[in-house]
């Protein structure tokens, strides 16, 4: 499958989660070796994880998230589609920068 045909079928979850393991893992300063090992998880399936490859369950997602020093509260909110357009293009940027828009999102919405 050729790249920009394989970014077309990437879940927003998939995103979502690879974004939250790597902020909960460089906020808490570790490597993706370290997270592995403190997590008894495989570094290849932390590396998988983080660049979106796969998404992790749920209780994966949080169980990574809680071994970084971290809480992940899950709550229910509406549910707003998101635009297939606009996921290819943040899957496009690096990591770093999925992870500031992500933050920026969240500050915007604390400050309304």
């Amino acid at each position: 499958m050729a790249g920009a045909d394989r970014l077309a079928v990437v879940r927003v979850d998939t995103v979502v989660s690879a974004s939250l393991i790597r902020e909960a893992r460089m906020r808490a300063g570790l490597s993706q070796v370290q997270l592995a090992e403190r997590s008894g998880k495989a570094k290849v399936q932390i590396g998988r994880w983080e660049t979106g490859a796969v998404a992790p369950s749920i209780d994966t997602l949080l169980e990574l998230v809680r071994v970084c020093g971290f809480d992940l509260p899950l709550m229910l909110e509406p549910y707003r589609p998101i635009d297939d357009r606009r996921l290819t293009e943040l899957q496009r940027d690096s990591p770093e920068r999925r992870v500031q828009h992500m933050l920026d999102r969240l500050d915007a919405r604390e400050i309304q």
